[in-house]
């Protein structure tokens, strides 16, 4: 017997890490003392005065399901990546580096170098090292053609800098930024609804979404870092921000509320995208679930003074979609009006 008898291809898992070295090693600066195949990832700090390191840890959730049904699996990697990105950026912080863990029952040709490509080609596009991963072959534990994701981020704010929510006071504005999509989040109902228990397939195209529903489920999530950089650069001093992932307006943001403080979200200050009203008629989901399970259009709230909401939205932002609410006094409530 051999290993590959069991069904684990180790050749195989060696010939995708190969290929997949050159865009791996594309996202790496000159920090990245390590190399591919390492057991561990190097990253060099050295020139940081009074460096605060933020990480995260993350999934993509049953999107995967979506990529398995599509046979596309260059989405996803970026969307890992982008989700971790905007996690630790709450906080203030910049990306250093990332790692991935992919974990299947065997792989299939193309699948793992698509989905590192996604991770590297995010990386890039955020200034983050792809630094280290993990490739597991499991046979049966994993279902034929299936496969898990998952990654972790480690970034880095100064200490003076970091964004905790403790200036944020009443009176204060919630700047939106646009959504591609659902991003991570709420694909359980999705997919019940729509696919599932639902009318589609992932190559139908409703009329409504003008493209097919695996494309409108498979968007990529966005990355807001660009946005917040624009807002420092510009001297606007951001008190707060809130990454619209599961839970929604309702649980994400009393995350970043310091006491005494509530919010108040005007729902006529942007237009829900047709993906998720066509969600909310099929499943007759009512309008408060929605606004808890999926991000309805607005992937990151930042939170301003009135002065500086203002000129963030003469700076052109892209995917700004200006102001959505208020703080308001109250104990962490969301109130949608």
């Amino acid at each position: 017997m051999k290993y590959k008898d069991s069904g684990v291809d180790i050749d195989r898992a060696g010939a995708a890490l190969k290929s997949a070295k050159a865009a791996i090693r594309g996202t790496w600066s000159e920090r990245v003392l390590s190399d591919v195949g390492a057991f561990g990832g190097l990253f060099d700090l050295a020139g940081i005065e009074d460096p605060v390191l933020v990480s995260s840890i993350d999934g993509v959730g049953t999107k995967l399901k979506v990529a398995f049904a599509a046979g596309r699996h260059d989405t996803v990697g970026q969307c890992l990546v982008d989700h971790c990105v905007n996690d630790i950026l709450v906080q203030g912080a910049r990306p250093l580096f990332f790692l991935d863990y992919f974990a299947t029952g065997g792989l299939a040709e193309g699948v793992l170098e698509d989905v590192i490509g996604g991770m590297a080609r995010a990386c890039g596009e955020n200034g983050c090292a792809l630094i280290a991963g993990e490739t597991a072959e499991m046979p049966g534990f994993y279902p034929a053609g299936e496969y898990d994701l998952a990654g972790a981020i480690v970034g880095l704010v100064e200490r003076d800098k970091v964004i905790d929510g403790s200036s944020i006071r009443p009176g204060d504005r919630l700047l939106g930024m646009a959504s591609s999509g659902l991003h991570t989040n709420g694909y359980s109902l999705a997919r019940k609804v729509l696919l599932d228990e639902g009318p589609y397939e992932v190559g139908d195209e409703p009329e409504e979404l003008g493209v097919s529903v695996g494309e409108a489920l498979l968007a990529v999530h966005r990355s807001y870092l660009s946005q917040f950089r624009a807002l420092v650069e510009a001297g606007i001093d951001v008190k707060g921000m809130a990454h619209l992932t599961g839970g929604g307006f309702l649980d994400n943001i009393p995350r970043i509320l310091p006491a005494g403080c509530g919010v108040r979200v005007q729902r006529d200050g942007w237009t829900v995208p047709p993906l998720f009203r066509l969600i909310a008629r099929l499943g007759e989901v009512d309008d408060r679930e929605m606004h808890r399970v999926f991000n309805m259009g607005v992937g990151m709230l930042f939170v301003l003074s009135p002065e500086d909401a203002a000129r963030a939205e003469t700076l052109g932002l892209q995917h700004c979609l200006g102001v959505l609410g208020e703080v308001v006094p109250g104990e962490g409530t969301v109130e949608l009006l």
